[in-house]
């Protein structure tokens, strides 16, 4: 990602730098100014330091965010400063990393796009290679013997819980105010917020050994062995008192909260096809069809049969769907089609072969008129022109399937065959949080606020100017939705804060 781009997308997100460093002169001059290049916001909080570290961070030319500490006090200590100076000036999230140049400034682009697939989760970064790097036996220890007491606190699994190139949610951080003050306050804060439900992502990152006779460490075996281990007795108390029946609490919880989806939507479900199969086969008023399905729709959305879920309609435009055209949108989750349904009755949707012959949809669906992709576009052309004729619009989901990411993915031809075809509008839709509240490969429901975006619709004459070809139209549009999904994906995320 362009240097400019990244520092734009940490300032949306809420996202700083924050650098713990003790007397690490040789090198913390350069790890800053690279820092500096990924992100306009790096506070460096000098833990005591007797060095002339100060003098080289104020000396450059673009100094960052100092926050002094009179006293060496650990890197506990100088992280608990750096996430209140953090919180105090605004900010959603905090990137730490080492100012001993073992950490690369450059992969804070790799915790950005992580921040963004997994919003609210505590990023871990996991050095590459670290079986092979040339470290020492205490260091290797350090590192299984933290890794093999985080799974027996939190039942989970993490390849390298030592590492100090992080991503945290700060306002989702736990247990301040208990952590300890050097090395060990890192499990600590992993173990603390994993009890409290916060979700841990590990992404991939660089790491550079340099020399031994280089190292700048103030790591001391047998003194910090006692510490940490003292630090694995107390933890292991409290997981047995708080940390287990929280987690088993919570476990709980989802089951009976997944338990009760399920039942809610089979139970809607069976009775909503029970009536309207019946009505649905026996009239002979179509229009009538398509405003059940719609009222229905709606009903699903303001019901709040899902707990804790937020919908929000954006209509800038104040489109009414009276005109016909293409309407197109992303596509991340089942719950989708519902909010494509509730917004007008005057749409026929192109769906995939699984509904089309699915034995409670399909009765409803055909009399509405809706058609399947599968038979090609050029096949179904005359039921969609005898349609638009009738004043209905065509919805068409351009990723043909759900994002797994909630990425946007690759736009297929389709959409802009047939408003090329039928002389019609583009109508764009952007979905933001379908795919956090129930993902492609998720089973339960989550809390996440979804937000619809009616954009300004794209006349036939605007689409051929994007390009002459139906791919580079699909092209040029999906660089829009790209763009237009980041910003309200910015936007939401730093509400939520």
């Amino acid at each position: 990602m362009d240097g400019s781009l990244t520092k734009a997308s940490l300032r949306a997100r809420g996202i700083c730098v924050i650098i713990p460093t003790y007397n690490n002169a040789g090198t913390i001059a350069d790890v800053v100014t690279r820092a500096l290049e990924q992100c306009d916001d790096v506070i460096v909080v000098a833990d005591g330091c007797t060095d002339h570290t100060v003098e080289l961070l104020n000396a450059l030319p673009t100094p960052p965010h100092i926050v002094m500490l009179e006293k060496n006090q650990g890197k506990g200590s100088a992280l608990k400063e750096g996430f209140r100076y953090a919180l105090k000036e605004g900010f959603a999230y905090a990137i730490t990393l080492d100012g001993d140049g073992q950490h690369f400034p450059e992969d804070i682009a790799l915790m950005l796009e992580a921040n963004k697939e997994h919003p609210g989760e505590i990023i871990v970064g996991q050095r590459k290679d670290l079986d092979k790097a040339d470290r020492s036996r205490g260091s290797k220890f350090a590192n299984a013997f933290s890794n093999f007491w985080f799974a027996v606190f939190t039942w989970k699994a993490l390849k390298d819980t030592q590492t100090g190139y992080r991503l945290y949610p700060l306002k989702r951080l736990h247990a301040l105010s208990l952590l300890t003050s050097r090395y060990e306050a890192e499990l600590e804060l992993l173990v603390f917020s994993s009890w409290a439900g916060v979700k841990i992502h590990s992404v991939p990152i660089n790491v550079h050994y340099p020399p031994k006779e280089q190292r700048v460490s103030h790591f001391m075996p047998a003194k910090d062995f006692t510490r940490i281990s003292l630090l694995n007795c107390v933890l292991l108390i409290l997981s047995l008192i708080y940390g287990y029946p929280r987690m088993l609490l919570r476990f709980t919880a989802k089951v009976i909260k997944h338990l009760y989806l399920l039942t809610a939507f089979a139970v809607f479900a069976l009775i909503s096809m029970l009536i309207l199969n019946p009505v649905a086969y026996l009239t002979k008023d179509e229009r009538r069809v398509h405003l059940m399905i719609c009222r229905i729709a709606r009903f699903l959305i303001k019901s709040h049969i899902v707990p804790g879920i937020s919908y929000k309609l954006q209509n800038p435009e104040n489109e009414d769907f009276s005109k016909p055209s293409v309407i197109i949108c992303n596509h991340q989750s089942h719950i989708d089609l519902i909010l494509l349904l509730a917004l007008s009755p005057n749409m026929i949707v192109l769906t995939t072969d699984w509904v089309w012959n699915n034995p409670i949809y399909r009765v409803i669906i055909r009399k509405a008129g809706f058609q399947p992709v599968s038979k090609g576009i050029d096949n179904i052309m005359p039921h969609l022109q005898n349609a638009v004729e009738r004043g209905y619009s065509i919805a068409v989901y351009p990723e043909g399937t759900r994002s797994a990411d909630c990425r946007i993915a690759r736009f297929h031809q389709g959409a802009f065959h047939i408003a090329q075809s039928l002389n019609l509008d583009i109508l764009p839709l952007v979905l933001y949080g379908s795919g956090k509240a129930l993902p492609k490969k998720g089973h339960t429901m989550r809390r996440w606020p979804m937000e619809l975006s009616v954009e300004k619709r794209i006349s036939p004459s605007q689409l051929a100017g994007l390009g002459e070809y139906t791919v580079k139209q699909a092209s040029a549009v999906r660089r829009y939705y790209t763009e237009r999904y980041r910003e309200m994906a910015d936007r939401i995320e730093q509400e939520l804060k």
